[in-house]
Protein backbone atom coordinates (compact mmCIF):
# COMPACT_ATOMS: atom_id res chain seq x y z
CA UNK A 1 0.00 0.00 0.00
CA UNK A 2 1.54 2.97 -0.84
CA UNK A 3 1.47 6.41 1.46
CA UNK A 4 -0.62 9.32 0.76
CA UNK A 5 1.10 12.64 -0.36
CA UNK A 6 0.06 15.66 1.11
CA UNK A 7 -2.23 16.93 -1.02
CA UNK A 8 -3.99 13.82 -1.22
CA UNK A 9 -4.43 13.95 2.57
CA UNK A 10 -6.04 17.22 2.62
CA UNK A 11 -8.01 16.50 -0.23
CA UNK A 12 -9.50 13.84 1.76
CA UNK A 13 -10.02 15.87 4.88
CA UNK A 14 -12.09 18.57 2.61
CA UNK A 15 -14.23 15.65 0.52
CA UNK A 16 -16.85 14.00 2.94
CA UNK A 17 -18.08 10.69 0.40
CA UNK A 18 -21.13 9.70 2.38
CA UNK A 19 -22.60 12.95 2.08
CA UNK A 20 -23.04 15.18 -0.76
CA UNK A 21 -24.09 18.65 -0.75
CA UNK A 22 -27.50 18.65 -3.01
CA UNK A 23 -28.56 15.55 -1.13
CA UNK A 24 -30.42 15.55 2.29
CA UNK A 25 -27.98 13.11 3.99
CA UNK A 26 -29.90 13.57 7.88
CA UNK A 27 -33.17 13.19 6.55
CA UNK A 28 -32.23 10.24 4.56
CA UNK A 29 -30.70 8.55 7.61
CA UNK A 30 -33.55 9.59 9.91
CA UNK A 31 -36.22 8.45 7.17
CA UNK A 32 -34.08 4.59 6.52
CA UNK A 33 -33.64 4.44 10.31
CA UNK A 34 -37.26 5.09 11.12
CA UNK A 35 -38.78 2.55 8.88
CA UNK A 36 -36.12 0.15 8.60
CA UNK A 37 -35.69 0.95 5.23
CA UNK A 38 -32.55 -1.51 4.32
CA UNK A 39 -32.54 -0.07 0.34
CA UNK A 40 -31.57 2.93 -0.43
CA UNK A 41 -33.09 2.84 -3.88
CA UNK A 42 -36.16 2.45 -2.14
CA UNK A 43 -36.06 5.61 -0.64
CA UNK A 44 -34.68 7.24 -4.04
CA UNK A 45 -37.85 5.74 -5.78
CA UNK A 46 -40.13 6.92 -2.97
CA UNK A 47 -38.42 10.43 -3.34
CA UNK A 48 -38.56 10.19 -7.07
CA UNK A 49 -42.55 9.47 -7.32
CA UNK A 50 -42.93 12.37 -4.62
CA UNK A 51 -40.92 14.76 -7.23
CA UNK A 52 -43.03 14.27 -10.07
CA UNK A 53 -46.41 14.55 -7.99
CA UNK A 54 -44.91 17.73 -6.95
CA UNK A 55 -44.37 18.99 -10.41
CA UNK A 56 -47.77 17.19 -11.90
CA UNK A 57 -49.54 19.54 -9.06
CA UNK A 58 -47.82 22.64 -10.08
CA UNK A 59 -48.58 21.93 -13.60
CA UNK A 60 -52.03 21.87 -12.67
CA UNK A 61 -52.79 24.70 -10.57
CA UNK A 62 -51.33 26.82 -13.28
CA UNK A 63 -53.94 25.57 -15.82
CA UNK A 64 -57.29 27.49 -15.35
CA UNK A 65 -59.64 26.02 -12.66
CA UNK A 66 -63.08 25.49 -14.31
CA UNK A 67 -61.40 23.56 -17.07
CA UNK A 68 -62.92 20.04 -17.38
CA UNK A 69 -59.24 18.76 -18.36
CA UNK A 70 -57.90 19.70 -14.94
CA UNK A 71 -60.66 19.12 -12.84
CA UNK A 72 -60.09 15.38 -14.47
CA UNK A 73 -56.68 15.01 -13.58
CA UNK A 74 -57.22 16.93 -10.55
CA UNK A 75 -59.45 13.91 -9.74
CA UNK A 76 -57.67 10.96 -11.07
CA UNK A 77 -54.44 11.85 -8.89
CA UNK A 78 -56.41 12.68 -5.91
CA UNK A 79 -58.53 9.63 -6.18
CA UNK A 80 -55.19 7.50 -6.99
CA UNK A 81 -52.94 8.69 -4.19
CA UNK A 82 -56.06 8.43 -1.89
CA UNK A 83 -56.88 4.56 -2.79
CA UNK A 84 -52.88 4.02 -2.05
CA UNK A 85 -53.35 5.61 1.06
CA UNK A 86 -50.88 7.96 1.28
CA UNK A 87 -52.94 11.44 2.13
CA UNK A 88 -55.42 11.33 4.22
CA UNK A 89 -58.38 12.76 1.80
CA UNK A 90 -59.67 13.52 -1.38
CA UNK A 91 -60.26 16.94 -0.96
CA UNK A 92 -58.39 19.49 -2.62
CA UNK A 93 -54.73 19.69 -4.17
CA UNK A 94 -52.60 21.43 -1.33
CA UNK A 95 -52.73 17.59 -0.01
CA UNK A 96 -50.23 16.65 -2.64
CA UNK A 97 -48.03 19.61 -1.82
CA UNK A 98 -47.13 17.81 1.63
CA UNK A 99 -46.58 14.77 0.05
CA UNK A 100 -43.59 13.04 1.70
CA UNK A 101 -40.83 9.87 1.58
CA UNK A 102 -42.52 8.85 4.85
CA UNK A 103 -46.67 8.80 3.56
CA UNK A 104 -45.03 6.36 1.36
CA UNK A 105 -42.97 4.41 4.27
CA UNK A 106 -46.53 4.58 6.28
CA UNK A 107 -47.78 1.92 3.47
CA UNK A 108 -45.04 -0.36 3.52
CA UNK A 109 -46.22 -3.90 4.87
CA UNK A 110 -44.33 -3.72 8.20
CA UNK A 111 -45.42 -0.55 9.27
CA UNK A 112 -48.85 -1.51 8.33
CA UNK A 113 -48.55 -4.65 10.65
CA UNK A 114 -47.66 -2.59 13.69
CA UNK A 115 -50.13 -0.36 13.05
CA UNK A 116 -52.58 -3.50 12.55
CA UNK A 117 -50.62 -4.82 16.00
CA UNK A 118 -49.70 -8.08 14.54
CA UNK A 119 -46.14 -7.18 15.53
CA UNK A 120 -44.80 -4.55 18.44
CA UNK A 121 -41.46 -2.93 16.78
CA UNK A 122 -40.96 -2.99 13.19
CA UNK A 123 -38.27 -5.09 13.24
CA UNK A 124 -40.56 -7.75 14.76
CA UNK A 125 -42.70 -7.13 11.41
CA UNK A 126 -40.03 -7.76 8.77
CA UNK A 127 -38.64 -10.83 10.64
CA UNK A 128 -42.57 -12.38 10.16
CA UNK A 129 -42.82 -10.96 6.66
CA UNK A 130 -39.11 -12.45 5.31
CA UNK A 131 -39.84 -15.71 7.51
CA UNK A 132 -43.21 -16.03 5.14
CA UNK A 133 -45.68 -15.38 8.44
CA UNK A 134 -48.15 -13.03 6.30
CA UNK A 135 -50.61 -13.15 3.45
CA UNK A 136 -52.26 -10.35 2.00
CA UNK A 137 -55.19 -11.69 0.14
CA UNK A 138 -54.41 -14.93 -1.02
CA UNK A 139 -50.72 -14.50 -1.88
CA UNK A 140 -47.66 -14.81 1.04
CA UNK A 141 -45.26 -11.82 0.66
CA UNK A 142 -41.92 -11.94 1.70
CA UNK A 143 -40.83 -8.43 0.79
CA UNK A 144 -40.96 -5.74 3.80
CA UNK A 145 -41.47 -3.13 1.03
CA UNK A 146 -44.31 -4.56 -0.31
CA UNK A 147 -47.20 -1.19 -0.70
CA UNK A 148 -50.22 -1.97 0.79
CA UNK A 149 -53.36 -0.20 -0.23
CA UNK A 150 -56.46 1.09 1.59
CA UNK A 151 -58.16 -2.10 -0.15
CA UNK A 152 -55.55 -4.41 0.70
CA UNK A 153 -55.57 -3.22 4.15
CA UNK A 154 -58.48 -5.66 5.10
CA UNK A 155 -56.96 -8.59 3.61
CA UNK A 156 -53.40 -8.80 5.75
CA UNK A 157 -53.68 -12.11 7.62
CA UNK A 158 -51.33 -14.46 8.98
CA UNK A 159 -50.73 -17.46 6.62
CA UNK A 160 -52.55 -20.56 7.48
CA UNK A 161 -49.52 -22.70 8.11
CA UNK A 162 -48.08 -20.12 10.76
CA UNK A 163 -47.19 -21.66 14.04
CA UNK A 164 -47.79 -17.59 15.25
CA UNK A 165 -51.51 -17.89 14.35
CA UNK A 166 -51.43 -21.12 15.93
CA UNK A 167 -50.22 -19.19 19.13
CA UNK A 168 -52.26 -17.01 19.08
CA UNK A 169 -55.39 -18.88 18.16
CA UNK A 170 -54.30 -21.44 21.00
CA UNK A 171 -53.71 -18.53 23.82
CA UNK A 172 -57.95 -16.76 22.63
CA UNK A 173 -58.80 -20.29 22.85
CA UNK A 174 -60.46 -20.40 19.44
CA UNK A 175 -57.87 -23.52 18.42
CA UNK A 176 -60.58 -26.09 17.59
CA UNK A 177 -59.47 -29.98 17.68
CA UNK A 178 -59.11 -30.66 13.90
CA UNK A 179 -56.41 -27.57 13.32
CA UNK A 180 -54.48 -29.52 16.61
CA UNK A 181 -54.00 -32.74 14.57
CA UNK A 182 -52.63 -30.96 11.79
Amino acid sequence: MRKLKFHEKKLLKKVNFLEWKRENGQREALIMGRYHIVGRDDYKKYLKICGMVTKLVNILKQIDPRDPFRIEMTNSLLEKLYNMGVIPTKKSLTLCDHLSVSSFCRRRLATVLVRLKFAEHLKEAITYIEQGHIRVGPDTVTDPAFLVTRNMEDFVTWVDSSKIKKKIMQYNEKLDDYDLLN
